[in-house]
Parts: structure tokens; C-alpha cells; sequence
């Protein structure tokens, strides 16, 4: 009887076995350890960690460091190799940590810059030339978007696909260095990004692991905000965790997950505020990110934006917007339009993008059965691409590592709310929402 059952029990095992879906096209790669970078000598007036970001209309913030606290925080530049016939002077800072003492960090506004244009550009008068391209006025646009990117091997595989692709500007929803603490890891993902990030705007909001506060000794985010200075005040935004630029077209909302969002908060009042002063007309399409995730189907930080998503979602779906990406989960996953946890054709389509490199590895548990609002889910490292092709459609398209760039693994045409008809309906929901006091 005894060997009647286990017959039975493998029998039924291999019939579910046979039953179920088998993808044999995609076998999930080994982890990749944690990148080491020997110590080079640099003389100590020598930019290093260049990277680049929007600073207003027609403005680019240059950032850089160097060791040499005298050297002066000017960039020289123009449209032709060597010959700069343009400079700025901007402002410096630096910042002690424990025993971890910063460089000087420099960050210096240029413009004003024509759009969709090459420029040569020089820090500190002296040392290496750079090269950026500026974004395009109009469509089309294009976006690279990766989260929690790391140090590690994945993440060097995800720099270099993004590397390949043609894009405008660089999208983080936080989680850059994974420095936690250890200061040092900051000056190595400065100096691992510095080829992208120095030619193209890396835009970039905190994640958990930019905190870093220490209780009676370091204030939260302390490098972060000091290191990746990003456009706060030219969206008039009191704190560099939230806010706002627009590129061709676009207008982007950068949030905070990890500072106050309740309706009594300065990123609440600076959010309504914000969207009530967008233009659908000139920038036609919406576009936020942050980094936990409201709608999250891994069993990874279930529920942890769930206070968020209470807060702040009436003021998305009124203002019609049309894009989320978050990162900390470290998965992919894109839903349907959604609001208020199940589909919704004039809500939002939630990206979750957090598996850019990260140390910590994938978060491969899904809940089962999938929710009705997710359209594709997979742990697996990758990038994605938001090509923006005109006011009404965009292709988004994701990415996994281990295949070469052209192939997707993800991909669907999204048209706008304001291709879909949505914001006339929305019309009287958002007087009310984002007008009233």
C-alpha cells in the first residue's frame, strides 16, 4: 500500500509538473560580487566624479570634486572641442562624516544651452574635456530608467546595456551607491558612473539607503544631498528629496518616500502646488517617480508605500498622471492604469524598476494568484527605455541583463491620458482636488 501512494504521489507530481507554464527560453544568472576599485593617484586640483544634471530651462548643473579644497569651482565650454567660449562659476561644499572627511564638491550652473546639442565642457579650468549632449526641445524623447543600481557586477552589465541605448536623459527613483555608511563607496559609484552620468543628466530622488543618518552624529541624507544636487530650487521645492523639471515636452515630479508626505507635509502643499501649475498643453505628458512602491505584487516590502499611496494618490489621478516608476523592490513589474488598488483607464501605469545591480540581490517571491491590475512581473536585473514618440504615445520597453540590448523582454505602447480623452473627464475632480485650499 505504502509504495501504491508514493507511486501515486509522483505520478501527480509529474502531471501538475507538466501542467504548469515552463518558460525554456530564460534561465536565471548567478549573482555577480560586489565591484573593487584600486586606488589610483590623482593630483588633488583634478575634477573627479563629474556628473550632470537639469538645473531649470536651458540650464545644466555641472558636479564634480576635488580633493584640492582651492580649486576654483569653474566650468569652461562650447560646441567645439578645446575652444571654450563660454564659463560659469558656481558654489562648493564638503561634509564630515564620522571620520570620513568629503572632497570639495563643486556644482556649477551653464546655460543658457541649446537644446539637443553637443558640448565640450571643462572643470576647474584644468584636466580631462567632457562632453555632453543637451535634450531635445520636442519630441521624440528618450529615457533610461534604472533603480537601486549598486556596485556590484549586475550593475556594470546594466551601465553598459544603458550605455547602448540613445538616450536623453537618465532616470533614478533612488538607491545610487549602497555606500551605507562607508563613505568611500560614494567616491567609488562617482567614479563607476562618471562615463554615463557625465554626458547625459542623471536625474535621481533618495531611496532608504541614501539615509544614512546616524542619531547624535549625522543629520539623514547628508552625502546625498551634498554629493547629487538636483533642481529643487528652480521648481521652488525647500528640500533637494522633491522636485520637479520638465524636458521636451515632459514634466517630471521626483518625490520622496523617506521624508513627510501627509496632508499636513511641505511635500504635500509643494506636490498640489506643483501640479496645478502644469501646462497639458506644453507638456502633455506626466511623469513621477519615487521609490517605494504603491502597487507591489513581490513579497519585498509589501505594503511599505501604502501610507504614501493614501496620502498622495487623489492628487496623481486628478492631475492625470500618467507614468510611475519606483524602485526598492528589487524585481520588475509593470501593472495596468490603476487607481485605488484595481484597474482604472484614467489611472496610472505603475512601473516597479529596482533591479539595477544592487548588492542584496534579486527579490524573486511573487504573491500568487497575480492581482488582476499586473500585466508582467520577473526578478531579474534590467534597465528600461520610455521612448516618448509624440503627445499621444510612448514604447516602454525593459531590459533584462543578461541579453543583449535590442532584445526585449518587456515591452507596450502606452497612449497618453490626454490621447485616451481622460483629463476631460478628470476636469472637474482636479478643480476641486488640486485648487481648493
Amino acid at each position: 500500500m505504502e509504495t501504491k501512494r508514493m507511486i501515486f504521489v509522483i505520478l501527480i507530481s509529474v502531471l501538475l509538473s507538466l501542467s504548469l507554464p515552463v518558460r525554456t527560453d530564460y534561465v536565471r544568472p548567478q549573482p555577480r560580487k560586489t565591484l573593487h576599485f584600486p586606488r589610483e593617484p590623482k593630483h588633488p586640483s583634478l575634477p573627479h566624479q563629474v556628473h550632470i544634471s537639469l538645473a531649470g530651462e536651458n540650464h545644466m548643473r555641472i558636479s564634480w570634486i576635488t580633493d584640492d579644497n582651492s580649486a576654483p569651482s569653474i566650468v569652461e565650454y562650447g560646441t567645439l572641442p578645446g575652444q571654450y567660449t563660454f564659463s560659469s562659476s558656481g558654489e562648493a561644499t564638503s561634509y564630515n562624516y564620522l571620520f570620513y572627511s568629503s572632497g570639495k564638491i563643486h556644482h556649477t550652473v551653464i546655460g543658457p544651452l541649446e537644446h539637443d546639442t553637443v558640448y565640450f565642457y571643462r572643470c576647474g579650468g584644468q584636466g580631462p574635456e567632457f562632453q555632453l549632449k543637451t535634450p531635445p526641445g520636442q519630441f521624440p524623447v528618450t529615457f533610461a530608467v534604472a533603480g537601486d543600481l549598486g556596485q556590484t557586477g549586475w550593475t556594470k552589465s546594466t551601465l553598459d546595456h544603458i550605455d547602448q541605448c540613445k538616450y536623453d536623459v537618465h532616470l533614478l527613483p533612488g538607491d545610487l551607491s549602497y555606500a551605507d555608511c562607508m563613505q568611500h563607496l560614494w567616491d567609488n559609484f562617482g567614479e563607476l558612473v562618471q562615463p554615463l552620468a557625465s554626458a547625459r543628466p542623471w536625474m535621481v530622488t533618495q531611496g532608504n539607503h541614501e539615509k544614512e543618518k546616524i542619531p547624535f552624529f549625522t543629520d539623514a541624507f547628508e552625502s546625498y544631498n551634498a554629493r547629487w544636487k538636483m533642481p529643487f530650487e528652480e521648481s521652488e521645492s525647500t528640500s533637494n528629496l522633491y522636485y520637479s523639471f520638465e524636458v521636451a515636452g515632459v514634466h517630471v515630479i521626483m518625490l520622496g518616500s523617506y521624508t513627510d508626505y501627509d496632508e499636513l507635509s511641505d511635500q504635500y502643499s509643494w506636490l498640489k502646488a506643483d501640479l496645478s501649475k502644469v501646462d497639458r498643453k506644453k507638456t502633455p505628458w506626466l511623469v513621477v517617480l519615487f521609490h517605494v512602491p504603491w502597487y507591489n505584487s513581490n513579497h519585498a516590502h509589501q505594503g511599505e508605500g501604502d501610507g504614501m499611496m493614501t496620502a498622495m494618490e487623489p492628487l496623481l489621478y486628478a492631475a492625470g498622471v500618467d507614468l510611475v516608476f519606483a524602485g526598492h523592490v528589487h524585481a520588475y513589474e509593470r501593472s495596468k492604469r490603476v487607481n485605488k488598488g484595481k484597474s482604472d483607464p484614467c489611472g496610472t501605469v505603475h512601473i516597479t524598476i529596482g533591479d539595477g545591480g544592487n548588492r542584496e540581490g534579486l527579490a524573486q517571491k511573487y504573491i500568487h494568484p497575480t492581482p488582476e491590475w499586473s500585466m508582467f512581473r520577473e526578478a531579474s536585473f534590467g534597465h528600461g527605455e520610455l521612448k516618448i514618440v509624440n503627445s499621444t504615445h510612448a514604447f516602454w520597453s525593459w531590459h533584462r541583463n543578461d541579453d543583449d540590448e535590442p532584445v526585449r523582454s518587456d515591452q507596450v505602447w502606452i497612449i497618453s491620458l490626454i490621447g485616451s480623452g481622460c483629463l476631460a473627464e478628470k476636469a472637474y475632480e482636479s478643480s476641486k482636488i488640486l485648487v481648493s485650499p
